[in-house]
């Protein structure tokens, strides 16, 4: 009888397992039991490797694995997946919607099976890791140590019956640089010492990261401290296994990376003028080392010098673009000859980056099957995007992006701070502008940008998946899928203001110094009012991390230190270094300078303290080597020397009104263009701009916001509109500035890279246009602004005294 009642209780439970109260939901596994996975017995390896890890993520999160078991039909409950040209699914309805297609992919619960269909391998691949992530598996959970947490039942919860998705961008991938201070030496020393650099072991770990992510495409690591990718057995065939596209960078042609492998005592000069012979045979040897390696290659064309500096040889402007022009043109030959195909079936790039741009500006022709590939100023502000002409280029184009850059006016390669704003916003308008084809982040040495390359990549996956007042709640998102849902809140909030704060002012431009050529570190240009309002905001964000510490499951405490316990504190020290450094400078008191040194002094320390920990102590060691809290030697980094007896500083600034720029009383769209509002962005962090963000001209009639303010005393002011320093095609961005019923006043707002204000701009994130106010009457104004295309972004407004002067930072309040 107890026989016959545990055979009841057991069909009973698998009756219940495989039902759900909820038609979208599906059980996967409980205490007792998990679903079997179905794939047809010619699945492709790399679906195979992920199907594995699918199960190898489930078994951690319930302590069950399922079985893999190889079929040709449904003929059992359980999980199908596969290929939609695999015979397995011959008998599936949305078959149509998925052939032929690039990386789409369906998931839907059918009766009571789960099926899992890519059009594609890697489609395929990103469905299996979008139900891993959606059941609670963080792609972040080998690079970040986001181990999974333990539960009773595992269940998809599916929003509708089915989810099809497919990419907005073709080509989705990261560009390793400038990874001489962290990943280098890591996977050289720590990780992989039998290559004794970033090699095959590096690469794989780095591939299975960018599956996770729903990425396909690499731009290796190529400084000086590291091997060409091509040159180091296993990196190429690794590529070749995970499915992923190689393409290389700005300065290197034909997928060479010439810092490495162009020998000058063998080769000559990197010159196409004098050694014409020698630079096509060095190009095309690389091809012919490619010709039957089976690797997806993008390949980038044109011709910079050896490392980030321009084309060696020409005299001129025009001597340049002629020459370039025949290089692509032998470039092009050398694809069609070696690979034996059309050269429209051969993905190629060119990228105008830095002097090349001016080239393309000028009149260089490229051949409209290449992807212009746009890069931004190094600073997060796309500096050209294609117009409509550019538009219908066969090659389409795609933007090369920087979450971390070394270079002038100063680097900032310690921490990732690029606020997810400026991302969202430069990425939607360049997606606007056609910018489909190719997405590539600069994300330094991968750690710490790790929610930056998230965001970045999701939006290339679904540029719908954020609207601009969704920020925020993807921010919640991510902290409740990293840390735990209990505290999303309080760590969304955290760092929503770690981003402002640093946006304001990076924690490596702190020292307001540069480089290229490198200048010393000097006081700040905030004043003390402004000095201690940044040090007690910072103060707050280590109180709360440190509150919150306590509510994080022991499987995420490695995940909590790396992904917001460093960021969060080393910035905070960074600048309590600086602040009490400026302090310490203005006191009088000697007890009181003493004590600020000695602040100053000691959150030096907490830095090598926290760094110390990141490297030896941080998940058994595993990341020892991959945190420098000095990168380059700036002397930014360093601990600040006995500051001057006493120095002038700025006097604290009164009677100053200021107006967030979403703070419009009314404003005048045109047709379909209207001013919105993108949370997150600006030191507002409600910066608006106008919607669409496709590029549009507004000669007659132009938008504009209409602002209010009354001031109590009579006499000269000055007024400051701020806005971000973003780019036009033409450099012809011009907002036009009304006081009441005065003349219309027209300023031109952009700059040319590399020149003074620019420099100013971009460190500090602000484009300021300024107004003198003579007369001004007590009582109430307005304050009219309008703009002469899209791609404008209003920021903050300050009224002030003229005697006064501007100050660093328009406050919130």
């Amino acid at each position: 009888m107890k026989k016959i009642l545990l055979l009841i209780f057991s069909i009973l439970s698998i009756n219940v397992f495989c039902q759900s109260k909820n038609t979208s939901d599906f059980v996967i596994a409980d205490s007792n039991h998990a679903v079997n996975i179905f794939i047809d017995k010619n699945t492709d390896p790399l679906i195979l490797w992920a199907v594995n890890e699918l199960a190898d993520d489930i078994r951690e999160l319930t302590g069950r694995r399922p079985e893999i078991l190889q079929t040709n039909s449904f003929s059992k409950n359980g999980i199908y997946i596969g290929e939609v040209s695999d015979k397995l699914f011959n008998s599936l309805k949305d078959k149509k919607e998925l052939s032929g297609q690039w990386e789409k992919f369906l998931i839907q619960k059918e009766n009571n099976n789960l099926v899992i269909a890519g059009s594609d391998v890697r489609g395929t691949v990103y469905a299996i890791f979008e139900v891993s992530e959606r059941l609670g598996i963080s792609p972040w959970k080998w690079w970040g140590d986001v181990h999974p947490i333990k539960q009773e039942k595992l269940v998809l919860k599916l929003s509708q019956q089915k989810i099809i998705s497919s990419p907005s961008v073709q080509y989705r991938g990261i560009f390793l640089n400038d990874e001489d201070w962290a990943l280098q030496p890591w996977a050289a020393k720590t990780f992989e010492p039998e290559t004794g650099d970033i090699g095959p072991k590096t690469y794989e770990k780095i591939f299975q990261l960018l599956l996770r992510l729903k990425a396909n495409t690499i731009w290796p690591a190529m400084h000086p401290s590291t091997k060409g990718f091509f040159t180091i057995a296993g990196n190429k065939e690794m590529a070749q296994k995970y499915h992923i596209v190689i393409g290389s960078s700005h300065a290197e042609p034909m997928l060479r990376n010439n810092v490495d492998e162009w020998k000058t005592k063998i080769y000559g000069d990197y010159n196409y003028f004098t050694n014409k012979t020698q630079v096509d045979k060095y190009w095309q040897d690389r091809l012919d080392e490619l010709k039957s390696a089976q690797n997806e290659t993008i390949m980038t064309l044109g011709m910079r010098g050896v490392h980030d500096s321009k084309m060696e040889g020409a005299k001129d402007l025009n001597e340049s673009i002629s020459m370039v022009e025949k290089i692509i043109v032998n470039q092009r030959d050398m694809l069609s000859n070696t690979f034996k195909k059309p050269l429209k079936d051969i993905p190629q790039a060119f990228v105008p980056y830095k002097e090349v741009l001016e080239l393309y500006d000028n009149g260089l022709k490229v051949p409209s099957d290449i992807t212009l590939v746009w890069p931004d100023d190094n600073y997060g502000y796309i500096r050209r995007l294609s117009n409509e002409e550019e538009q219908k280029r066969a090659g389409g184009s795609g933007v090369y992006y920087h979450i971390s850059y070394w270079g002038r006016p100063h680097d900032y390669l310690w921490l990732s701070t690029m606020q997810p704003g400026l991302i969202w916003y430069e990425m939607n308008k360049a997606y606007e502008n056609g910018a489909k084809k190719m997405w590539i982040v600069n994300v330094g040495d991968i750690k710490p940008a790790e929610y930056d390359t998230e965001l970045f990549l999701d939006m290339a996956w679904n540029i719908n998946s954020i609207k601009s007042d969704g920020l925020n709640q993807y921010l919640k998102n991510w902290a409740s899928r990293e840390f735990s849902p209990k505290i999303s809140f309080e760590v969304s909030t955290i760092f929503e203001e770690y981003y402002r704060l640093a946006f304001l002012r990076k924690p490596e431009y702190m020292g307001w110094s540069q480089t290229e050529p490198t200048t010393q570190v000097k006081l700040s240009d905030f004043s003390e009012k402004e000095i201690w309002n940044r040090i007690k905001a910072y103060d707050k964000l280590i109180e709360k991390v440190d509150s919150l510490s306590e509510f994080i499951p022991q499987e995420r405490k490695n995940a909590w230190f790396q992904l917001a316990v460093y960021p969060v504190k080393g910035a905070a020290y960074m600048n309590h270094k600086f602040l009490y450094w400026n302090l310490a400078a203005i006191a009088s008191d000697e007890k009181e300078k003493a004590k600020y040194e000695l602040l100053a002094s000691e959150s030096f320390h907490k830095i090598e303290a926290l760094t110390d920990f990141y490297n030896t102590k941080l998940s058994d060691g595993k990341w020892n080597k991959m945190m420098s809290m000095h990168p380059r030697n700036l002397p930014v980094f360093d601990s600040v020397k006995k500051p001057e007896s006493i120095v002038k500083v700025q006097k604290e600034k009164g009677n100053r009104i200021a107006i967030q720029a979403n703070n419009f009383v009314s404003q005048k769209s045109f047709k379909n263009y209207n001013w919105k509002t993108i949370n997150g962005l600006g030191y507002s962090n409600n910066a608006i701009t106008l919607f669409p963000l496709k590029q549009q001209y507004f000669k007659t009639e132009k938008p504009f916001v209409i602002y209010e303010f009354e001031i109590k005393t009579a006499g000269e002011y000055e007024i400051e509109v701020r806005l971000l320093p973003t780019h036009a095609n033409n450099f012809d961005h011009e907002i036009g500035v009304q006081l009441d019923k005065n003349v219309l006043q027209n300023f031109k707002t952009n700059t040319r890279d590399r020149d003074k204000i620019w420099k100013e701009n971009v460190l500090r994130n602000s484009a300021i246009v300024k107004i003198p106010a003579s007369n001004l009457e007590k009582g109430k104004h307005t304050i009219k602004v309008e703009v002469n295309q899209t791609g404008i972004v209003l920021d903050q407004l300050v009224v002030y005294p003229s005697s006064e002067g501007s100050s660093y930072e328009i406050p919130l309040k």
